[in-house]
């Protein structure tokens, strides 16, 4: 199977490129310019496409090609300045999407794997998510993510595209930014966090189990017409969390048992609600559904996930 991968150079990107090629897929890497292609290993075909949209050209990334994994998209924005954010994140991740999903049905492209976001079934609950709730975008980001799904079923309706949708919660690895970076920045640096009094539920998903995942959907006819969650399998807590990054350091989790409401008045009153959110909220996924339909069990357990991504972290590496 010849598979176009969207997105390459990113983050999930490189590590879904090379565990494609390892399983024996041919790999056709999608980048946005010539700058990134450094990122891409030497041994893939590698096709520059620009930057994605309703009129990006796909036509010699699809030349071939029976199934599209598509990562590519306008990650999440913190505190987004543009005047429109919802206008963009339609532009790239709704309209684009939707894009490349009619050129790939007519370039004989038969399966299609999207990868959404978890944000689409909504934001801070105390129970977990199931794919039979009710989606609840609450954001620009997550609106446009929900938008792109629902035109992927009419067009899989339409035409007979294999569609397969994956919502995923945080991904953490080697080469993870954002707020995972932060904390193992925070721990290795040894500063005093005030989390020790967070008992939040959060499911996370380890890179390495996503790649997995994602080839048991191009793999398995049973993944067809289905959307799943997947992660882990587990929740933890910012302080478990914590806690975990600094056993894999071998050095003290310096946690301080602050007050949860406290702790979100204070990010409330410095205009850092949304980043508040994140350490303290509980996100929970049950991704049962995933493991009983394609028989899927995740290759890596939580602690092996997280001596990877720290290792990684303290010898300066990605994948």
């Amino acid at each position: 199977m010849k598979v176009l991968v969207t997105g390459a150079n990113g983050f999930v990107g490189r590590a879904l490129c090379k565990t494609l090629s390892d399983s024996g897929y041919e790999v056709v890497a999608a980048v946005r310019d010539d700058a990134v292609r450094y990122s891409i290993s030497s041994a893939l075909q590698t096709v520059t496409v620009g930057e994605v949209g309703p009129k990006t050209d796909w036509s010699n990334a699809l030349q071939g090609c029976t199934a599209v994994v598509h990562l590519a998209a306008r990650a999440h924005v913190m505190h987004d300045t543009v005047s429109d954010p919802l206008a963009i994140y339609r532009a790239i991740n709704t309209e684009g999407t939707l894009a490349l999903a009619r050129r790939a049905v007519a370039a004989g492209v038969r399966r299609f794997v999207f990868v959404s976001s978890i944000k689409v079934q909504g934001e801070e609950r105390e129970t977990p998510y199931t794919e039979a709730d009710q989606p609840d975008p609450v954001d620009a980001y997550a609106q446009s993510k929900w938008e792109a799904e629902q035109g992927l079923w009419r067009i899989a309706q339409e035409t007979g595209l294999e569609l397969v949708v994956l919502r995923p919660p945080l991904i953490y690895g080697p080469g993870v930014k954002a707020n995972f970076l932060r904390l193992m920045q925070w721990v290795a640096g040894g500063v005093p966090l005030p989390l020790g009094g967070v008992a939040n539920r959060r499911s996370l998903l380890y890179l390495g189990n996503f790649t997995d995942a994602i080839v048991h959907c191009l793999a398995q006819a049973r993944a067809v017409g289905q959307t799943f969650l997947v992660c882990d399998g587990e929740t933890i807590s910012t302080k478990g969390l914590i806690e975990a990054i600094a056993k894999v350091m071998g050095r003290p989790a310096r946690l301080l048992p602050v007050p949860v409401n406290l702790l979100r008045h204070i990010a409330n009153w410095l205009g850092k609600k949304a980043e508040a959110d994140r350490l303290l909220g509980s996100l929970a996924l049950d991704c049962s559904k995933l493991r009983k339909e394609l028989d899927w069990r995740p290759p890596f357990t939580f602690e092996q996930g997280m001596r990877e991504t720290v290792d990684a972290f303290m010898e300066g590496r990605v994948v």
